[in-house]
């Protein structure tokens, strides 16, 4: 950057400032510009410009007025792992409008091997600018057990991290080729997500999409996510948590979980998947726990989604296992209760388009289907396997569990009607 630059760039930020200060000046106006360019970053996409973004980063945050973090559109940065901490002195806003580009050294994610861009501990922040965050992950798929099984198994960077944070929002972003998962919220609350791209190829091991932990009140909409792995992951200690106008493919499907691994305890509540579209995906909507685990995934409603050539479009597995030897069969199990599946219609790529393997110790309560029509993709009669649960229908259900596992609708209904008040409550519908 030259030095009549320089100068020119800070006496700008001289002047807003003191147009902040006028009391007369409404700050709501203009914000504080901290550009990367303005620290050096070249965005050639070869130079590594990480010092340039943790510099004008530490401008950003340390702002005692609105500032904004930016990244210049039609330039393509290079860098390693970041860690954009907070708390920052006022509202920030990330502006991402060009492409920032993971590097592909190994070496650089030494010191920090399950992050590549992480944000920790901001309040008040806005993330947007219709710009994208490439993980490069390709090098880090190829070296995966799950895609070699002579490798030793490894982690790999989740491309971009938001740990404690709250009031944030996240717009109009592409975040593609994650090294591992590519968005992860993580101990945060009163998250906005909005019109983001999530992309990968179908073959890219454990790309999940959105992946939310021990995060409350958060909601995801209109949104498009085709990964190799979950299109979104809810895992536990996670509350209230809506996923609107979602279009999943490729992928495994809108997951909850997997939960109670390693005979953990875990909590996941008041979950509403309402409006999808799922195509050609492992799995649709899916609940998913080990054998050992404890604790309770309760309150979950899916409605409003339609699948197209998707394996198992509603499926309960309380039999996960994700290893390479068989899980052992054990007592305590993760309990599933107050499910409702409502208006879900389509075609799936299995004979079984509904699935219940549920625990025989914890058996699966207050599970409604209302207004189910599924069929198999070349025109045959789908069939549903249900195991350890017993049934509601409502209205028009296809396919239908066998009858002696079917509980009569008005013994459950209860479950129902409690189930439609928590939503409406939680969700304002």
């Amino acid at each position: 950057m030259s030095p009549l630059s320089r100068v020119y760039t800070c006496c700008i930020r001289k002047a807003l400032l003191y147009m902040f200060q006028d009391p007369g000046f409404s700050s709501s106006l203009l914000a504080l510009p901290f550009d990367v360019d303005s620290f050096g970053a070249k965005g050639d996409g070869k130079k590594d410009d990480t010092n340039a973004f943790k510099k004008a980063w530490k401008e950003a945050c340390s702002s005692t007025t609105a500032a904004i973090f930016s990244v210049a559109k039609n330039k393509k940065y290079l860098v390693t792992p970041i860690r954009f901490e907070g708390p920052c002195r006022a509202s920030l806003t990330m502006q991402i409008s060009g492409t920032i580009l993971a590097s592909k050294q190994e070496s650089k994610y030494k010191k920090n091997e399950k992050n590549w861009l992480r944000v920790e501990g901001v309040d008040n922040l806005v993330v947007k600018g219709g710009g994208v965050i490439d993980g490069n992950g390709d090098i880090w798929w190829s070296k995966s057990c799950k895609v070699n099984k002579t490798l030793p198994c490894k982690d790999a960077p989740t491309a971009l991290t938001f740990y404690k944070c709250k009031s944030l929002m996240l717009n109009n972003l592409t975040v593609q080729n994650a090294q591992k998962i590519h968005v992860t919220f993580d101990r945060c609350e009163n998250v906005q997500v909005s019109k983001i791209q999530v992309t990968a190829l179908e073959n890219s091991p454990n790309t999940d999409g959105i992946h939310v932990t021990h995060t409350q009140n958060i909601r995801i909409s209109d949104s498009v996510i085709g990964t190799g792995d979950d299109c979104i992951s809810i895992v536990n200690g996670s509350k209230n948590v809506q996923a609107t106008g979602i279009t999943c493919g490729p992928g495994h499907g809108i997951s909850i979980g997997s939960l109670g691994s390693k005979n953990s305890e875990a909590h996941v509540s008041n979950v509403k998947v309402d409006g999808a579209e799922l195509t050609g995906t492992t799995n649709g909507v899916r609940i998913k726990t080990w054998q050992g685990g404890s604790g309770n995934a309760s309150n979950i409603t899916f409605q409003n989604i339609n699948m197209k050539n998707v394996t198992n479009p509603i499926i309960i597995d309380q039999y996960y296992c994700d290893q390479a030897k068989p899980c052992k069969e054990q007592k305590s199990a993760v309990q599933i209760k107050y499910v409702t599946y409502e208006n879900i219609s389509g075609t799936s790529a299995s004979k079984d388009a509904v699935i219940f393997k549920c625990s025989k110790n914890y058996p699966c309560e207050g599970v409604v289907l209302k207004g189910i029509n599924l069929t198999q993709e070349d025109d045959g009669d789908a069939k549903a396997i249900c195991n350890n649960v017993k049934v509601t229908y409502v209205g028009t259900v296809i396919p239908r569990c066998s009858e002696n596992l079917v509980q009569e609708q008005s013994t459950l209904m209860i479950s129902y009607l409690y189930l439609e008040k928590v939503s409406r409550n939680y969700f304002n519908t």
